[in-house]
């Protein structure tokens, strides 16, 4: 029997980049259908992080699928973030790695070139997984070295989420699209002050990869350059100035509290402890931050130019290059990304819906005012979206470890920002060219 696609909506093509227009292009000459698959009963074994509600929601999507197609069930593996990838590449090593897991942006590159991650190339050329119903940054993003390794899941942008209660107690304007940094800094001294030191205007991201990188992509450039890092040791000293000046002028709190926020513990994110009226996150993070506050909190993006962001892949599902079940595994992925019933289980947990079509469906039906909020501000944001950059290198994790120790180390004073950018820079390149 001929495996039945996942039920779709309309198939209006979206805007496509380079890659995938050649794709499409070749896609036209070959046929729809699917190759025949035997239909034996088998077991697939499924692996993410993340947290009970996630877990809840991605176990009824997968039995959907089961009830659909009951020759297939899973196996369900998942647990927090920490330790997440050591595990999953010790089980890669073995040979022994699940059919089909999550990933993100900071692994895809490196599990790519290690030849853990199936290529999908060849079945999005013959129609069997579909990428043309994704934003083409979204699309491209899961290409390594030209083979499509994995497909968007969910989507998300970087926003800096603020306390709109706060402001409104204090009689200050909140943050717009398209503040300057001067102006945001200018802005967040004078929380400071009218909280009489209470409150910090804004948190300090120096160490966060993902400001650092939209202020870079303001002055037109990247984070990397290919293998290397994409800019220079002046250009991290200024940050690192910017952020100084920024501390000791009182636009934020002391190290030793931003210390805490840098973690990445989102209940320590300083907007929702109250110790600054800003953080800047991830845009899907609104409605959890929402849960620790009483007061109001909204989201904008970052300072800078808002083309400096762009649609960015909160999760990738891909599957083991190893699996006994090729085709199988692209058939559930398809299923994930583009069946309206289960987008509509999987909500806004992991992000947005990739695909725009069960996207638009998903928002539609959001009750939570924190979701509709995010939802609302990500397409708002869509129509201002920059080309995407490509994956970030191998090595992108460590990169990520090493530029918070930099930041920390200016924080807490034991080093110069000239110092801590050129250890940085020197570290930096030596971990991706390794």
């Amino acid at each position: 029997m001929p495996l039945p696609r996942p039920t779709q909506t309309g198939r209006t093509p979206w805007r496509l980049g380079a890659a995938l227009l050649a794709i499409a292009i070749t896609l036209s000459g070959c046929t729809r259908g699917d190759t025949a698959i035997p239909q034996e009963r088998i077991e697939l074994s499924v692996f993410w992080w993340g947290g009970e509600q996630r877990a809840a929601l991605t176990k009824q999507a997968l039995e959907l699928y089961s009830q659909r197609y009951p020759t297939v069930t899973f196996k369900f593996t998942w647990q927090g973030n920490a330790g997440y990838y050591d595990r999953l590449s010790t089980e890669a090593a073995a040979g022994n790695a699940p059919d089909i897991f999550q990933i993100d942006d900071n692994y895809l590159t490196e599990y790519a070139q290690r030849e853990i991650l199936l290529d999908l190339t060849d079945y999005v050329r013959a129609g069997r997984l579909d990428l043309r119903k994704l934003p083409s940054g979204l699309a491209q993003s899961s290409q390594v070295g030209g083979r499509i390794v994995a497909a968007a899941g969910a989507a998300n942008t970087p926003g800096l989420i603020y306390n709109k209660s706060l402001l409104d107690r204090l009689d200050l304007p909140e943050p717009w699209i398209g503040m300057s940094y001067p102006e945001y800094l200018a802005w967040a001294k004078r929380v400071t002050e009218r909280t009489g030191g209470k409150v910090a205007g804004t948190m300090d991201p120096s160490g966060d990869y993902k400001a650092l990188w939209l202020w870079l992509r303001s002055q037109q450039k990247e984070l990397y350059k290919g293998r290397q890092i994409g800019f220079t040791e002046d250009d991290l000293t200024r940050w690192f100035e910017m952020w100084r000046d920024a501390r000791r002028g009182g636009a934020t709190p002391p190290a030793r509290v931003i210390h805490r926020a840098n973690s990445g513990d989102v209940t320590q994110q300083l907007v929702a402890t109250g110790e600054a009226a800003a953080s800047f996150a991830w845009s899907n993070q609104l409605p959890e931050l929402q849960k620790l506050t009483k007061d109001k909190l909204r989201v904008v993006s970052y300072p800078g130019a808002p083309e400096a962001q762009w649609a960015r892949a909160s999760i990738y599902w891909a599957g083991f290059r190893g699996t006994r079940h090729p085709d199988r595994v692209v058939h559930v992925i398809d299923f994930l990304v583009n069946d309206v019933q289960a987008g509509t289980i999987l909500g806004t947990e992991r992000g947005l819906s990739a695909n725009l079509d069960v996207r638009q469906v998903v928002q539609e039906s959001l009750t939570d005012e924190s979701m509709k909020l995010t939802a609302a501000f990500e397409a708002g944001m869509a129509e201002r979206f920059g080309p995407a950059p490509v994956p970030p290198p191998r090595g992108h994790a460590t990169v990520k470890t090493l530029l918070l120790q930099a930041a920390e180390n200016v924080q807490f004073g034991r080093a110069t920002p000239r110092e801590a950018a050129a250890a940085f820079i020197s570290q930096a390149n030596a971990t991706l060219t390794s």
